[in-house]
């Protein structure tokens, strides 16, 4: 089982910043491939970016590439996402989810990760 908490979601003018953080705690033994995805009312989720927890690969969403960065904070075994340059169309729940699919890390498809965080929104005013 793994246990995903995220924070660090608030509100946020356009072109500022927010760091969302998932706490994670694992019972599985081997590599985790960990992800973050975003969700509007009404839309599918999104997957944004996406990490192997043994630092072996990354995988970011064209929507948010060069502007949010994924990385994990071992000491505090977080996953973090920074995300700069928020536009609006950045507003949205944003999750964390994870699986153990390391081979293929990529956030394409929701139901290939079974655990979940439950959510932190991110809200971006113009």
């Amino acid at each position: 089982q793994v246990q995903l908490v995220e924070s660090g979601g608030g509100s946020v003018q356009a072109g500022g910043s927010l760091k969302l953080s998932c706490a994670a705690s694992s019972g599985i033994i081997g590599r985790l491939c960990m992800t973050w995805f975003r969700q509007v009312p009404g839309k599918d989720r999104e997957g944004l970016a996406a990490l192997v927890d043994d630092g072996t690969s990354t995988y970011y969403h064209d929507s948010v590439k060069g502007r949010f960065t994924i990385s994990q904070d071992n000491a505090k075994r977080t996953l973090d996402l920074q995300m700069n340059s928020l536009k609006p169309e950045d507003t949205a729940m944003y999750f964390c989810a994870a699986s153990t699919r390391a081979w293929f890390c990529r956030p394409t498809i929701p139901a290939d990760f079974p655990f979940w965080g439950r959510g932190t929104q991110v809200t971006v005013s113009s």
